[in-house]
């Protein structure tokens, strides 16, 4: 696989990622969605299927892996760190093209969401009017939510260890069981694999920060929220970011240090 390569196909890849993901979030988020209130099993298969969907898309050209502890890992793995930065900034630039488009696909939505008392609050507003739960969070917006993580309890250490252990436990199935013939990226029953365990571990381990298990998809939708023109659009709670960043990275790194222990 050339540079070229691996960078449009992770840059292509972690779009559709985010965008189908993130996509879910704000169908259940937002008012005036169809899908409002449709729940964490939605929430958890939609971003199952993003995976698969992004896998196919893009493991042909880049082997797919759409996750720097992903890239982590396998470079770990293998030794090999050559292509470690062009994995990375296709990533990055990929999830913040898919949060812009879940933007574009919500625009209305967005701001029927944003400009509701019920939701923001301010004069006119019920009395026993009630904000989203991310409105609720220390220094996050009402829909930062559908660009990013955040935990139902603050509690660093504890917000840090789920998410190395849900990431350990993603990238484990994809080194043992998800990887190509060639063993730089996912395969095709590989991708299936992968997405049902990404299912598993927001059905399993999801309930406290919101499983971000990927420092791109929370990382770069957060960028964008803080960017976007939105109303009221709040915080995007940077006091937290780091957690769903250096989380994923240390899990990447455990679970490849553990496959090259007991599995190579």
């Amino acid at each position: 696989m050339s540079s070229s390569d691996i960078f449009i196909g992770e840059t292509i890849g972690t779009a559709i990622l985010i965008l189908l993901g993130g996509g879910v979030c704000a169908a259940v988020t937002l008012k005036a969605s169809k899908a409002r209130n449709a729940g964490w099993l939605a929430i958890t298969f939609g971003w199952g299927f993003a995976v698969l969907t992004a896998v196919y898309t893009s493991a042909p050209l880049s082997g797919a892996h759409l996750n720097p502890a992903v890239t982590l890992a396998l470079a770990i793995k293998d030794g090999d760190w050559s292509n470690v930065p062009v994995y990375w900034a296709g990533q990055f630039l990929g999830a913040a093209m898919g949060a812009t488009l879940v933007w574009v696909a919500y625009y209305g939505q967005f701001h029927a969401h944003l400009t509701d008392k019920e939701i923001v609050g301010g004069p006119g507003a019920q009395a026993t009017a009630t904000k989203a739960v991310e409105a609720q969070e220390k220094g996050a917006g009402p829909v930062l939510g559908v660009f990013s993580t955040g935990p139902e309890i603050r509690v660093p250490w504890q917000n840090l260890a789920t998410e190395i252990v849900g990431t350990v436990v993603l990238v484990l199935a994809v080194l043992t069981q998800g990887l190509n013939d060639k063993g730089n990226g996912l395969g095709t029953l590989g991708a299936l694999i992968t997405s049902l365990v990404v299912v598993s571990i927001g059905l399993s381990l999801g309930g406290p920060t919101g499983y971000a298990i990927n420092p791109a998809r929370d990382l770069g939708p957060r960028i964008v929220h803080a960017l976007l023109p939105l109303p009221n659009k709040g915080g995007s709670d940077w006091g937290y970011a780091w957690i769903p960043v250096v989380g994923p990275l240390i899990g990447g790194a455990i679970a490849a240090g553990i496959y090259n222990v007991a599995f190579a």
